[in-house]
């Protein structure tokens, strides 16, 4: 189902998998298999690690793979999600999809992820925007005035639209618009439907982020210590105990409303956004997405199926949201 705020169509065809394919946690779980990235893949044969200056002394790291000088339509920076980091799957084969279309790509890790735990002192949170949004106006800055795009999935989407919000007319001239993918909304509804919904999703998310926090204190063991973190058992009882301890704020409540988008006003948007949505996700509820308020360069794309950042059509593990990415860099929006 398709939902355009406040106007519009999008006549891309909807999105219908085969019938094996109509399971969500199917969807979701095979989206991150890493039999998707096999093969011959030029975007990581071409790519080279890159620095990018977050502001205030943060350092961020990502692989930028560039074309053949003359033959790139611009460039595409992707955001993967929590615990995801440049070389997650759908980064690959996102990437690899975009670098075979012309266009040059840059992966950027966020703090922490990507084995870039010894870059910055301070722990990774999700409210870290100011560092992100600097990253990227640095990269599209670093980009020769050719034509950007931000894509984000998950938590990545939503430090996208976090972006957007934040973004002021003139501020960023290259990026021409920002599509998030299964984007986290409501990051309280997000870590309660992990905690209770299939018992895969919270083992992963907290089997990764317990090894990220040992990570952080084998970097830095004279000033973390999470001995007391390890035996807990859902993302929220570890959030519980990390916030008030490495971050500025004092409960997960407000740590929640810091990155929390449900209900954020997108009217005032100065540059184009989409944002793709399924309504089976078995982590992002889907109710938040009807809600949102925007002007004429918001689209929100609701799919019947899809899981969490899945999109796949068939056994072949092609993945729908490619065709609709490509449409929005090249015409500026799913609905042209």
């Amino acid at each position: 189902m398709t939902h355009p705020i406040p106007t519009g169509t999008v006549p891309l065809r909807p999105f219908t998998p085969s019938l094996p394919l109509r399971n969500p946690h199917l969807q979701t779980i095979l989206a991150s298999l890493k039999i998707r990235a096999r093969g011959e893949n030029p975007l990581r044969a071409h790519s080279e690690q890159a620095l990018v200056d977050g502001g205030r002394g943060v350092r961020l790291v990502g692989c930028r793979t560039a074309r053949p000088p003359g033959s790139s339509r611009g460039l595409a920076i992707l955001l993967h999600g929590w615990e995801g980091s440049a070389e997650s799957t759908y980064m690959l084969t996102t990437g690899r999809r975009l670098f075979l279309g012309g266009y040059d790509v840059f992966r950027l890790n966020l703090r922490d992820h990507g084995g870039s735990h010894a870059l910055n002192r301070g722990v990774f949170h999700s409210a870290r925007i100011e560092e992100v949004f600097t990253a990227v106006l640095n990269i599209v800055a670093g980009a020769g005035g050719r034509p950007c795009h931000l894509i984000g999935f998950s938590l990545g989407g939503n430090f996208g639209l976090r972006i957007a919000l934040r973004l002021l007319p003139g501020q960023a001239e290259g990026l021409r618009n920002i599509v998030a993918v299964s984007p986290v909304l409501d990051p309280l509804k997000a870590t309660h439907a992990i905690d209770g919904g299939l018992f895969v999703y919270r083992d992963y998310f907290v089997r990764k982020w317990k090894r990220s926090l040992a990570a952080k204190q084998r970097a830095f063991p004279g000033l973390y210590d999470f001995g007391d973190v390890m035996g807990l058992k859902s993302c929220m009882e570890i959030t519980e105990r990390i916030i008030p301890r490495c971050t500025p704020f004092r409960n997960v409540h407000e740590y929640f409303r810091a990155y929390r988008v449900a209900g954020a006003d997108f009217s005032g948007l100065s540059v184009p956004v989409t944002i793709l949505a399924a309504e089976d996700d078995p982590v992002i509820p889907v109710d938040d997405f009807r809600t949102l308020r925007g002007n004429e360069r918001l689209q929100v794309r609701i799919e019947r199926y899809g899981g969490h950042c899945g999109f796949l059509q068939d056994l072949r593990l092609r993945v729908w949201f490619e065709d609709l990415l490509e449409r929005v860099m090249r015409d500026g929006s799913p609905g042209r």
